[in-house]
């Protein structure tokens, strides 16, 4: 006796490509909330990292009669009048290993590319790669309001004030992202460039940490003037106007 046929029912291809349909509209709506979960993660990193500086940096002061780390020039690091601070607190922080990219205290996780401002070697300045892996920074995504000399950066900062002798503690940067000091974001990164090729803007988000020791994510502002050499100033010349929470300068 023959046995019946079996019939398995499958999907006819319209309802495919109805699956598919679905699925491409489903990823498309979690994308924006996963990219978002991302990057409110990398930001949540970022702003402990800045607070357990900011703790090295408060410890070196307590020893250093209440003065903030200043320069510290490191082999192949010419940002030391921003980074030298890294090596000067690495003991206050229970770290005495030579400057590495394993430094993840010192790494932000939205740091994955940087402009070269200063050295220009390439054009449009644009580099696709982490400040924080480059021996130009040793190895920091971090820059210190307290190492920039006024005479040579035409910057307000702290260079040489004593923590107590600043006016505006709850007001003024200790330390912060290093493109708050352009200023860029690494959050909320933008893809056009200016005519000069820097990608400098106006309210650029960025975390920083203050010298009453709390941190916080904000607009640094860019007044879009040109230096004496011709090129963009920096937000770091300048302390902004009232409507932003922070200054540069301890007066």
């Amino acid at each position: 006796m023959k046995k019946p046929p079996i019939f398995t029912k499958a999907f006819t291809l319209p309802e495919l490509l109805v699956v598919i349909a679905i699925i491409a509209i489903l990823a498309a709506l979690l994308f924006p909330v996963f990219n978002a979960a991302k990057t409110k993660a990398q930001r949540a990193a970022c702003i402990n990292n800045l607070q357990q500086i900011n703790l090295g940096m408060r410890l070196y002061w307590d020893d250093h009669a209440d003065f903030p780390p200043g320069i510290k020039n490191s082999p192949g690091a010419p940002f030391g009048y921003w980074t030298g601070y890294k090596q000067l607190i690495k003991p206050s922080l229970a770290v005495n290993n030579a400057s590495l990219p394993p430094d993840r205290l010192f790494a932000c996780p939205a740091d994955t590319f940087y402009y070269d401002f200063f050295l220009k070697t390439t054009h449009p300045y644009y580099t696709a790669k982490s400040f924080h892996d480059q021996s130009i920074s040793d190895y920091s995504s971090y820059w210190s309001n307290a190492g920039a000399l006024t005479t040579a950066t035409n910057a307000p900062g702290i260079k040489g004030k004593a923590i107590s002798a600043v006016k505006n503690p709850t007001r003024t940067i200790l330390v912060a992202e290093m493109p708050a000091f352009f200023p860029y974001s690494w959050h909320q990164p933008k893809t056009h460039p200016n005519e000069t090729g820097w990608l400098t803007f106006n309210d650029a988000m960025n975390v920083a940490s203050f010298v009453d020791g709390h941190v916080s994510y904000l607009k640094i502002y860019w007044n879009q003037s040109l230096a004496a050499s011709g090129g963009y100033s920096f937000s770091m010349n300048y302390d902004p106007p009232d409507g932003y929470d922070y200054q540069w300068s301890g007066d």
